[in-house]
């Protein structure tokens, strides 16, 4: 079954960023968007009568930077922080992330290679530079975060990251749900990462559809090779179905 099939302007269409609509890069600021990426967005933000938005685990103003001058609602640090149709940004309570960013901050001096991305609500240790240094990042996280009541350890691609107990893809995504213009419509997911499989369970518990970007294990009910098949593939269901009028 193709996005042609599935994506119906009664749809509400949810994307993942990094590694599902664009490739990931060594380090995050180096992220390329292709320019017909924007052309797509813009032309689902009208074939879906605006039913569209990212959810990302990348702060909100890196979305926006990343696809201006398009400006869509997003979920952004996991749903930490969350801006809706009518631009107001809803914000979870977050708990105090000292001890995991002191433990973080000392791990990556001392050892040349490690990332320490500090976000509004949650600390990313990346090591994609030392991927094996898997195991200590690990461990060190997970007694920083096990020192930190309210705060939760995800594992990413290449990444581990600490966020409030309450933030999850899911959460976001179903909030959207209950406001216009998602109200009503079926859910469409797309992710690359075990991140985004909480946004799988909660679409297609909705009666939606879950789609995994990419290798690994999930509960989505279909996949896509990487992210330029995707872009291909919402191409090709708007061709299908959208006639652009400018």
């Amino acid at each position: 079954m193709t996005l042609a099939e599935i994506l119906y302007p009664s749809c509400a269409l949810f994307l993942d960023f990094d590694g599902t609509m664009v490739d990931i890069a060594p380090q995050p600021s180096a992220v390329h968007v292709p320019q017909p990426l924007i052309v797509v967005l813009q032309d689902l933000l009208v074939y879906l009568h605006g039913a569209i938005a990212v959810i990302s685990g990348r702060p909100i103003a890196q979305i926006d930077s990343f696809l201006s001058p398009l400006q869509l609602p997003v979920a952004g640090v996991h749903g930490a922080e969350r801006r809706g149709v009518d631009g107001h940004i809803h914000l979870l309570h977050t708990q105090p992330m000292d001890r995991v960013e002191e433990a973080a901050c000392l791990l990556a001096a001392q050892n040349p290679g490690l990332l320490v991305e500090n976000k509004r609500g949650s600390l990313a240790l990346h090591y994609r530079q030392r991927p094996e240094l898997e195991d200590l990042c690990l461990r060190t996280m997970q007694q920083a975060v096990d020192e930190s009541p309210g705060i939760t350890l995800l594992r990413g691609k290449m990444v581990v990251e600490a966020k409030p107990g309450g933030a999850s893809k899911g959460r976001a995504i179903v909030d959207f749900l209950g406001e216009q213009p998602f109200t009503g419509r079926t859910p469409v997911f797309i992710g690359d990462d075990v991140t985004d499989e909480a946004g799988f369970s909660a679409v297609q518990g909705l009666g939606g559809v879950g789609i995994k970007v990419g290798e690994g294990a999930t509960c989505a009910w279909r996949r896509l090779p990487d992210p330029l098949a995707l872009r291909q593939e919402l191409e090709a269901a708007l061709a299908a179905r959208f006639v652009r009028t400018t």
